[in-house]
Parts: C-alpha cells; sequence; structure tokens
C-alpha cells in the first residue's frame, strides 16, 4: 500500500524539524536544547500581495482543524484570488496536524507550524518573521497557560499586526481560549462547572486580560469542549466573575461556548456562522446577586442564545431576542442548561447592545501611528472603540471620514489606572482640536465640524499621558 500524503509529510516534517531546530538553536547551545521547533509544508516562499480582504476567524470547540470553516477564512481573506501563507502556533510538540490538513484546502501558498515551549520564545526573530509574513495565524489546541505567558513578548504584536493587515486568526481548545477577549488560563487547575457554582472564586478560576482584542468580539469568554464536558456551568461563573471583578466595560459579559467538532466562522463585520453540531453564547448583562469566594454562585437570568449548524449570531449588533433564560441559586441551576424556549418579546428587558451602544470596535495593535491607524471609516455610527494604554507611551490612532456640514464628536471614559489625553487630527498630522484633561481616570471629549466642501480623513488619537495598564477606555464616536 502506498503511504498517504500525510503520513509522507509526518516523515519529511522529521528531518525538516532537525534541520531547522539546529539553525534556530541560540549561539553557544547544541540543537538538543533548543526551544523552537519550526516545519515548513508547501512553498518555501512568502506570498507576495499588495491588500488582503480579511479580517477573519475560525473558532473552534476542540484543538482540530474544521475544513469547512477554515476555507471560509482563507477565502474571506484572499477576496476570492490568489494564496494565503498560514503558521500554526503550538505550545509543544504534537506534530503537524493542522497544517497537514490545512495543505489539503485550496488556496494555501504554505503552512508552518511553530512549536515554542517556554515564554521568551514570544520573541524568537525567525518565529515573528514567520507571523508576520503570513496570513493566518492559528493556534493549536493544549495548554492556554502556556499561550498566555507570550503576552507582552513580540509574538503578540506579531499576531495583532495580521488581523490589522486583513488577515485572520483562529484556534481549537486551548487556541479558542486565547483568542477572547478575557482568556480563562487554567494556569491553576482546569475547573469544572461544580466547581465554578459552588465557588466561583476557587483558586482553579483564574483569568489574564489585555492579550489580543479583536474588532467586534469585545468582553467575550470563549470555552471549548462545551457540551462533551458540561462546561456551561463554569462559563456562567466566568461571566459573573468578569461583570463582578470590572474586567468588562458597560457592566455586561459574552461568555462563548463551541462543541466538539463544531466551528464559528467570524467574518469582518463580526457575523458568526456555525459549521457543527451546537455553540452557545451566554450573556451576563447586571452585577451577580451573590459572587463571592467560597460560596455559591447565585445570578438571575442569564441570557442564553442557542446556535445550531448554519445559525448565526451578529457580534458587531448584538441581537435583543432569541434567547432563553436560565438562573443560578445557591450554585443549583434552575433548569436544563443546554436548551430552552427563546424569547420572542424583548421590549420588557433587553439585552444591552454592544459596550457604549450602537456597533463597537476594539482595536488591534499595532496602531501606534497614523501610517498605521485602525480604519473604522466602513462601521456604522455610533460607534464605540475600545482600547488601552500598554505602556506609558502608547499611543492608538483611529482613521474616521468626515463628510462636509458633519460634525465629529469623540467622548471617551477613562479608567483609573492611567492618565489619557484625546487628540483630532487631520490627514496631514496636524492638531484640530483636543482634550487634555488632567488626572488619571478623568474623561476626554472633543469634536469639530468639517466646513469645506467634500469629504475628508481625520484621526482620533488616544495618547497616554501617565500611567499604563490593561483596563479598557472607551470612546464613543460619533458623526453628526
Amino acid at each position: 500500500m502506498s503511504p498517504s500524503r500525510n503520513s509522507l509529510r509526518s516523515r519529511l516534517a522529521v528531518v525538516t524539524v532537525a534541520a531547522t531546530v539546529a539553525a534556530l538553536a541560540p549561539v553557544g547551545t547544541t540543537a538538543a536544547h533548543a526551544q523552537v521547533i519550526r516545519d515548513r509544508q508547501g512553498s518555501s516562499s512568502d506570498v507576495s500581495r499588495a491588500t488582503w480582504s480579511g479580517p477573519a476567524y475560525t473558532f473552534n470547540g476542540s484543538g482540530g482543524v474544521v475544513p469547512a470553516t477554515m476555507t471560509q477564512a482563507i477565502d474571506a481573506i484572499r477576496g476570492g484570488s490568489g494564496s494565503i501563507d498560514v503558521a500554526v502556533i503550538a505550545g509543544s510538540d504534537g506534530g503537524t496536524p493542522e497544517c497537514d490538513d490545512i495543505m489539503d484546502l485550496s488556496g494555501v501558498n504554505s503552512c508552518t507550524t511553530l512549536t515554542l515551549t517556554s515564554a521568551n520564545d514570544g520573541n524568537n526573530s525567525q518565529v515573528n518573521t514567520d507571523v508576520r509574513n503570513a496570513e493566518f495565524v492559528y493556534f493549536a489546541g493544549g495548554d492556554q497557560c502556556r499561550y498566555v505567558a507570550w503576552k507582552g513578548t513580540a509574538l503578540e504584536a506579531s499576531v495583532e499586526s495580521v488581523v490589522a493587515k486583513g488577515g485572520g486568526v483562529g484556534g481549537g481548545s486551548a487556541g479558542h481560549h486565547i483568542n477572547s477577549d478575557i482568556v480563562y488560563d487554567a494556569c491553576d487547575g482546569s475547573a469544572t462547572s461544580s466547581i465554578a457554582l459552588n465557588n466561583p472564586y476557587d483558586r482553579s478560576m483564574t483569568f489574564t486580560t489585555g492579550m489580543f482584542r479583536w474588532p467586534n468580539y469585545a468582553n467575550t469568554i470563549n470555552d471549548s469542549h462545551f457540551v462533551a464536558r458540561d462546561r456551561m456551568g463554569r462559563t456562567m461563573a466566568f461571566v459573573a466573575r468578569a461583570i463582578k471583578d470590572g474586567r468588562t466595560s458597560g457592566g455586561a459579559a459574552w461568555g462563548v461556548g463551541v462543541e466538539e467538532g463544531g466551528s464559528l466562522f467570524v467574518n469582518r463585520n463580526g457575523l458568526a456562522t456555525l459549521s457543527g453540531t451546537s455553540a452557545y453564547v451566554v450573556l451576563g448583562d447586571h452585577q451577580p446577586e451573590v459572587a463571592v469566594s467560597r460560596q455559591p454562585l447565585t445570578y438571575s437570568n442569564f441570557k442564553i442564545w442557542r446556535l445550531g449548524n448554519g445559525q448565526t449570531y451578529d457580534f458587531a449588533n448584538r441581537p435583543t431576542c432569541g434567547y432563553y433564560l436560565r438562573s443560578v441559586t445557591n450554585g443549583v441551576p434552575s433548569g436544563n442548561l443546554y436548551s430552552g424556549t427563546p424569547v420572542t418579546d424583548c421590549s420588557t428587558n433587553p439585552p444591552p447592545p454592544p459596550p457604549g451602544g450602537g456597533s463597537s470596535y476594539a482595536e488591534v495593535e499595532p496602531n501606534d501611528s497614523r501610517n498605521s491607524a485602525n480604519d473604522v471609516t466602513g462601521n456604522s455610527y455610533p460607534l464605540t472603540v475600545t482600547g488601552d494604554m500598554k505602556s506609558s507611551s502608547d499611543r492608538d490612532y483611529f482613521k474616521v471620514t468626515v463628510a462636509s456640514g458633519q460634525t465629529l464628536t469623540v467622548n471617551c471614559a477613562i479608567p483609573s489606572a492611567y492618565d489619557a489625553d484625546l487628540y483630532l487630527l487631520s490627514s496631514n498630522g496636524s492638531t484640530v482640536t483636543r482634550s487634555v484633561n488632567d488626572g488619571a481616570g478623568v474623561d476626554e471629549s472633543a469634536s469639530l465640524t468639517r466646513t469645506a466642501s467634500g469629504s475628508a480623513t481625520y484621526h482620533v488619537d488616544v495618547e497616554a499621558y501617565s500611567g499604563s495598564g490593561t483596563a479598557d477606555y472607551s470612546c464613543t464616536v460619533t458623526k453628526s
């Protein structure tokens, strides 16, 4: 019997990995002590193309690639023509199964598996070159605690640059967790639903914030293997904790649970479509009644959307109907957590809109200059822009278009962790107006009216004046 394509790739991978490990070993060490394993399949040359049509995302309930949604992402990013380079990031050596599957799909020029085994590997120059040259980054399954260790390394900014240029990102299992706004990192063990509901502050309930914030995906907490491992209860506790601990803006949090074998494809406009058996969106829109250490959780009226194969959820304009209600009292759920009768009349108690009202946009780094500004011209308004000041010298730029006679108004709520200033700049970088109120946590507001004929590009510039942190600022941008 002739060997399969995948088995041939695996045999070739052994040769490639051995050579690559030697190449990546730091000076003065032997290949046996190298930290990064690199295996490239397909073309040895990267695609050269000026523009891409994403971003696009795939969020999988288990570790493997789902061909249906991966194909959707590839086609969305390349705009239906040409091909893309993919980088797969893993925290332990499990071979190249993701790239084996990805290389069987059309529109793929190359797929490079990068196995990183230490936190400092996030600063490896070859790793960051491969990621920045890719158009899609896939985080493999494994241990998300290893992945959050790369927060603050060069790898974080490299992944963000792929999304910023119109590429994409995704992952399965641990790779699904790492792509939410708030990451359940499991660094002190994996919580079960029983543990989480009986003590939402159990030592296993640990989180990392401020790593990746994808457009339209603010205030989310991902979970995987959702029904098979009965994780609805712990996702409810995740949501309650996020609200209680002030990890979200607007006093609301959304849990996103995907079942094994399922995958959410999220397009550039924030519309998620499920491929597979089931996925759930769990909304908490108020403070928990009881969420304290060593006491069971009490939380009334979680709003839960259940998605079946082919069904959608709009993260840019989050729905106000179609959910069913479930409560938790003293750690005990009010009924079957995985099914219920949807509410069709939401007029009496609608869920909140995305943070700040209207549509939302979470900053994508790097956006530290006008040339790398996040382009929000195509979003609907009013638009809520969120981000943070990662350092005391951080600047975040957002590009908007203002028509003749329109007034652009920006109101920014600044967290108490830092003092930030607001500038509205012309297309050539000149300051049109600014707001530089003094003091950490002091809000900023500025507006301008375009009196000249025709439309023009302006830049919203949020700058750190003093302090820094992962707490979000929230700027409401209106055009009237």
